[in-house]
């Protein structure tokens, strides 16, 4: 499976930004899908999952009633709606896939390039 994620930028404090991430070469629509992210100095740390069917979603604190992540499977894609962003959000963010039910890095199989996103203050 091959994950290309893009819809990185800068933007100021409080605004919002989407992220998508689209997928082939696989059968997407079997996929948990997770973004995680990596800020600067900082060890890569999970941000949002989804299941397979886009039934069930899962949020780390730090951007619980902020960000929304949906998918279309029809698509192969997966988005990352990012609202309200804070200087602490900037960071370089990954879309990943697992086989399985997923939320440890380690648990996810395919990993996209990363995109970066800078919030100004």
């Amino acid at each position: 499976v091959q994950l290309q994620a893009s819809g990185g930028g800068l933007v100021q404090a409080g605004g919002s930004l989407g992220l998508s991430c689209a997928a082939s070469g696989g059968t997407f629509k079997s996929y948990d899908m997770g973004w995680f992210r990596r800020a600067p100095g900082k060890e890569r740390m999970f941000v949002a999952v989804i299941d397979f069917g886009g039934g069930k979603t899962y949020y780390a604190d730090s951007v619980k009633g902020r960000f929304v992540i949906s998918r279309d499977n029809a698509k192969s894609t997966v988005f990352l709606q990012m609202n309200d962003l804070k200087p602490e959000d900037t960071a370089v963010y990954y879309c990943a896939a697992s086989g399985s039910s997923a939320i440890l890095e380690h648990q996810f199989d395919y990993w996209g390039q990363g995109t970066l996103v800078t919030v100004s203050s």
